[in-house]
Order: C-alpha cells, then sequence, then structure tokens
C-alpha cells in the first residue's frame, strides 16, 4: 500500500440500508456469543452494534446487523433458530433500517447508591431523568455491597440541569445520586483530597485531645457550631486549642492510637493508589495526627494546623498558616498543581462547612455525611457509612475494588 493510499474503512449504514436486528434470550454459557457470529458469518453480514446483558444467569444479546441478500434472508432466520434452539435459547429477528437513533446532546454518568434501593426509587429517579428531557441508554450495576450502586447513561440533557432536577428528588426520597459528565475525563481524575476529623477518621481530634485536658463537653459544642457554620472557624480554632494548655506533650502518642478510620477508608485510599491516584488530606485538625496517617496510608499529600509544643508542654496555640476553610481550597489547587492534574479532575471529599470552599473548588465535590448546609451546596452527597462508595461515583466497579485488594498488604496491620 502506498503512501497515499488508505485502507477500507466500513461505512456507518445509511438510514435506509435495510439491518437485522438479532436477539437471543435463554441461560447463559460460554460459548454463546462465538456461536452466534459463528451461524451469521456464514451470510457474510456485517456487524453494526452489539450488546450482551447478563442477569442472574440469563443472557440477552442482540446483534445488529446489515442485512444479507434477499435470496438467503430466510435461509439466515431459520439456520439462527435451529441454533438457537439447539441450545435451548430462544431467537428473535427482527428487519429494519440503518443503526441506532443517535444519542442526543449532553451525556452524563448518573451514579444511583442505594441501602437498599427500592423500585420505587429507581422509578422516581428514572421519571426525574426523562422529565428533564434525559433519556436512559444504558443501565449498569457497580455494586451490590456494601449499597446498591447503579449507573445510568444518560443523552439528551446538559449534565448541570441534570444534577439541578436529581438533587431534590434523591433528598426527598432517600438516596444518593451522583451526575457527571461522560467522557474520557471521568477516568482521568488523578487526585482525590479529604478532609480528616468525621471523614476519613471518625473522631474530631480536637475533641479526642480534649478528652484528655478535661474539656471535652465544652470543646465540643464549639466544634459542632464550627461545623455547621455558625461561628468563624479561625476563632472556634483559638478557642478550642487556648483550652488545651498546659498539657503533656505524650498525650500526642495517646491521641494517635485513639484515632478511628472510618469504616471503607482503607480499602477506598488502597484502591485509589493501585489505580494510580495520587490521595491527599487537608485537615482543620493538626500535623501532630495527618502527618502520622500520612505516613501510616501512604498519601501522597497532608496539611493541618500544628499545635505550638513548647518544653514538653502544649501552649494552648497553634503555629504556622491555620487551615480553615479558604485555606482547603488552597491547599487542593496547590496539591493539584503539584500533582500536575486540572483542577477540574480533582475530587474532593467533606463533612463540614469548613469544607465548602473545598468541595465547590474540585471537579467533583462529595458532602460525606455531611451537614445540612453542606449537602445543599455540594455537587453530590453519600449518607451511608462508607467511605469506599465514593469509588463508585467515580465509576469503579466492585469487582475492579476487589482485584485492585488481592493480596494487598494493610498498611495499618
Amino acid at each position: 500500500m502506498s503512501a497515499s493510499q488508505t485502507p477500507d474503512v466500513p461505512a456507518v449504514p445509511a438510514a435506509d440500508v435495510p439491518t437485522l436486528l438479532v436477539k437471543i434470550f435463554g441461560k447463559d454459557r460460554p460459548g454463546i456469543t462465538a456461536g452466534l457470529f459463528d451461524t451469521l458469518a456464514a451470510f457474510s453480514v456485517d456487524v453494526v452494534d452489539i450488546e450482551q446483558v447478563v442477569s442472574r444467569g440469563r443472557l440477552v444479546l442482540c446483534a445488529l446487523v446489515t442485512e444479507p441478500t434477499v435470496a438467503s434472508q430466510g435461509e439466515l432466520r431459520a439456520t439462527v433458530h435451529s441454533w438457537a434452539e439447539s441450545l435451548k435459547l430462544q431467537a428473535e429477528i427482527i428487519s429494519g433500517t440503518g443503526d441506532n437513533r443517535p444519542r442526543g446532546e449532553g451525556r452524563s454518568h448518573v451514579t444511583v447508591l442505594g441501602h437498599p434501593l427500592t423500585a420505587e426509587q429507581t422509578a422516581a429517579i428514572a421519571a426525574r431523568i426523562a422529565g428533564s428531557g434525559g433519556n436512559i441508554d444504558r443501565i449498569f450495576r457497580l455494586a451490590k455491597y456494601p449499597v446498591t450502586a447503579v449507573e445510568f447513561a444518560v443523552s439528551g440533557c446538559a449534565t448541570e440541569a441534570l444534577r439541578t432536577a436529581l438533587a431534590p428528588e434523591a433528598h426527598t426520597i432517600g438516596v444518593d445520586v451522583a451526575v457527571v459528565s461522560a467522557g474520557l475525563h471521568r477516568r482521568a481524575q488523578r487526585l482525590v483530597v479529604m478532609d480528616v476529623d468525621s471523614t476519613l477518621i471518625q473522631d474530631e481530634v480536637i475533641e479526642l485531645f480534649a478528652a484528655h485536658a478535661g474539656c471535652e463537653e465544652k470543646v465540643a459544642e464549639v466544634t459542632a457550631a464550627a461545623m455547621r457554620g455558625e461561628l468563624d472557624f479561625e476563632q472556634s480554632l483559638h478557642a478550642r486549642v487556648a483550652l488545651l494548655e498546659g498539657l503533656d506533650a505524650s498525650v500526642v502518642d495517646k491521641v494517635r492510637a485513639e484515632v478511628r478510620l472510618t469504616p471503607g477508608a482503607r480499602t477506598l485510599i488502597r484502591t485509589l493508589k493501585r489505580l494510580g491516584y495520587q490521595v491527599g488530606v487537608v485537615s482543620g485538625g493538626f500535623t501532630q495526627v495527618t502527618d502520622d496517617l500520612k505516613e501510616r496510608l501512604g498519601l501522597d499529600f497532608a496539611q493541618a494546623n500544628t499545635l505550638e509544643i513548647v518544653d514538653g508542654k502544649l501552649t494552648g496555640r497553634v503555629s504556622g498558616e491555620i487551615v480553615d476553610r479558604a485555606g482547603k481550597a488552597r491547599l487542593l489547587r496547590r496539591f493539584a498543581a503539584e500533582a500536575g492534574v486540572p483542577l477540574a479532575q480533582t475530587v474532593a471529599i467533606g463533612d463540614g462547612a469548613n469544607d465548602l470552599d473545598m468541595l465547590n473548588a474540585a471537579g467533583l465535590g462529595v458532602a460525606f455525611n455531611a451537614k445540612p448546609v453542606v449537602r445543599e451546596a455540594a455537587h453530590t452527597a453519600v449518607n451511608v457509612p462508607f467511605l469506599d462508595t465514593v469509588l463508585y461515583l467515580l465509576g469503579i466497579t466492585r469487582e475492579e475494588v476487589e482485584a485492585a485488594d488481592d493480596g494487598a498488604e494493610d498498611p495499618l496491620h
């Protein structure tokens, strides 16, 4: 072939070109797909489209092919039906013209998390998609535990409009819904940044310190008000840390030992790392804990406030730059720049009001078991107690999680 020549490229059938839709139903077993196309190959048809689904061991296989010559159409139909009957399968062959109709502009992935996911909830989501002008092109189950996660491929509606329409519906019916744009960039989200307190871990670190200082209840009240957005974070931080003045520095090791990871945290981080993601944490808590978590979990980035320690005692002050609401968003941008990842391809996860700037700056902001003000403002919310469910929002299946987890050593053990 000369440099000026190009190989023949099969053309997409014109709208008026006759095609056949061959549908096969029955009990799944190895070799069915190969058998069908071996049967069709005798009639020199071209494959236009293929779709196959297996559910509870039952197969639905659809093949859209060009129509053979008029003389052999009857023979093709008889041969396919005979082959299907020999395997105790059912066959249906429908004549038509052209390919599938083009998908509408505006394509999104809608991920629905239920615990459980009911038929009523599914109907409500599907109806709202249709009411927004969207068409469901495909449905695929991502996971069956610890939650049921189902992904809808939707076309015909802008992503932002679809997200706006589904958010109130999801809240009303009690499911979690994430809507993201379709495209290659979804798999290229290579940086995930999390809050620490009540997100990566189950605890509020300052309350762990306060318990050793005998002022846990007072600190907890201030923390709760700050997370609800009722108090300025920096002022509340200084007020709480001041109550720790005089505490012996040996308490740091005790607090580290008391920290409890959120269920699914190990799996989330391990899976992301094995899939090539970079992972970081930003916290309004303290480097005395986050530095330890970074080492133990193999995190790429970590930044928090630092408790000042002088002569083996906590002074009741913090040193260095304060990590507050605006600071978390700045750190997300800094981590993304250092990782070489566009901000649009970052994921941020948090639960409190001081996470809002970070969640809104990220390509995908996830409110994890968050306060109402955060759930309403974030791109999506997860309200089940398993941090690894965030993986499903990224289009990662349970099978991929288990494959990434296979043989992995737990860094905390």
